[in-house]
């Protein structure tokens, strides 16, 4: 398949206008492809419990603590922050709710999202909507009564809940360290969780999988549509394996060649208004599910990728990058920009490098600013020397890499688009 025949087939999930079909049963190959896009979130998920569940002592409704802040190890979640220790945990409300305590914050940022097994987050807890003083919250599956202090409706049985604590690292991660330990979370005991596919499983185990965990996990009413249209592939069957594996290679390939979809602004691509919070844009939520499983809706946090030396997300030079940013960006919160290397699959992991600096920030130590308060960020496989090394973001020795800013808490002007971030550009 040429790129001209991707970019049609891609419009027909929302890439560009227009769309040629394929010859051979062309309806049931994009029943499958739209069948794997729309259960690619649920497959996510499911694999990234099971990996998560296989750390020492971590279980199901039982809140486990990373304690030191992500790096190049990290490859857990894609496009990890390093800005927040993560706790989480994978809920089973199938017996009953969860209770969760968070305990008074005070000024530090927090955030504790419980998304869906649809990647919806259904309720963002911290800084921003709750405060610092704490409380007890009732975390309700959609089968059971809303009893108990601050009842959370959750959309799905079973669901993930990932807190972010804020820490500058060093020296004040013995005190990021006990606001973990505040927070608890008591829940029923779980059956074991079964055994899934993965994204790069044959069909017919994909939609297996599938199956199974749309039974486990029902989806909302408002889906009715789709899954009307892909029920030889997600509903009673049956299939024509031929014709799955023909639809499920257009839709990698859609993932593959996600970048194309995003629209770039002045240099950055910024989120959707929907992003975390998806409804029937199936195919982004499978976007993001593959490239930044967990994200927080833009009330919380933007995620803003720059465009890359192909215009499309991507830098490959070896030369020297800038990035010149004014003394203050328009967020009641904190900024940072990282570095990602870029792997074949389309996923975004830190890079190791000389000086284990992996993110740079409002509040990264020993920044060296102008005059005026404003900030030039250098970028580059090599140590720019001089005064420029203090202000230094490692790219990856070889190879493809991508950034992004994140801005924590924006103000309406950057969440309305009022306000654009400067260019990276060659020095």
């Amino acid at each position: 398949m040429n790129r001209r025949e991707l970019l049609a087939m891609a419009g027909a999930l929302g890439f560009a206008p227009g769309f040629a079909a394929r010859a051979a049963a062309p309806g049931d190959a994009m029943a499958a492809r739209d069948a794997y896009l729309y259960a690619l979130p649920l497959i996510e998920m499911a694999t990234t419990r099971a990996r998560m569940l296989k750390a020492p002592g971590a279980a199901i409704n039982k809140l486990d603590h990373t304690r030191i802040l992500a790096d190049h190890t990290s490859r857990r979640v894609t496009t990890p922050n390093n800005d927040t220790l993560y706790s989480w945990s994978f809920l089973d409300l199938t017996r009953g709710p969860a209770t969760l305590t968070i305990p008074p914050m005070g000024e530090r940022y927090y955030s504790v999202a419980v998304m869906d097994m649809f990647t919806n987050n259904n309720v963002v807890l911290g800084t921003r909507t709750i405060g610092g003083e704490g409380g007890i919250f009732t975390l309700v599956g959609p089968d059971h009564a809303s009893t108990g202090p601050n009842p959370t409706r959750i959309a799905t049985p079973h669901a993930w809940l990932l807190l972010r604590v804020l820490t500058d690292g060093g020296d004040d991660l013995a005190a990021a360290h006990k606001a973990q330990d505040g927070f608890l979370l008591k829940g029923p005991p779980s059956a074991p969780v079964p055994a899934y596919a993965t994204r790069d499983a044959a069909p017919e185990a994909y939609f297996a999988s599938a199956r199974a965990l749309l039974a486990s996990d029902p989806p909302p009413p408002s889906d009715l549509r789709i899954l009307r249209r892909t029920a030889p592939f997600l509903g009673a069957g049956p299939f024509d394996p031929a014709v799955a594996a023909d639809g499920v290679d257009e839709a990698r390939l859609i993932t593959m060649f996600a970048k194309g979809r995003q629209t770039f602004t002045g240099g950055w691509a910024y989120p959707r208004p929907n992003l975390g919070d998806y409804g029937q844009d199936y195919l982004y939520r499978a976007i993001v599910a593959l490239q930044g499983l967990g994200a927080l809706p833009v009330a919380e946090a933007m995620y803003m990728k720059a465009a890359g030396d192909d215009g499309a997300g991507t830098f490959t030079g070896d030369g020297l990058y800038r990035l010149s940013l004014p003394a203050r960006l328009p967020l009641d919160g904190f900024w940072s920009l990282s570095m990602y290397e870029a792997t074949a699959d389309g996923q975004f992991f830190f890079t190791d490098n000389s000086l284990s600096r992996y993110t740079i920030g409002d509040r990264t130590r020993g920044l060296k600013r102008n005059p005026d308060g404003s900030l030039d960020i250098w970028i580059g496989r090599t140590d720019p020397g001089g005064e420029r090394s203090a202000n230094w973001l490692p790219a990856p020795k070889a190879g493809p890499f991508a950034m992004y800013l994140r801005a924590y808490l924006p103000r309406a002007e950057l969440l309305d688009g009022r306000y654009r971030l400067p260019p990276v550009v060659k020095a």
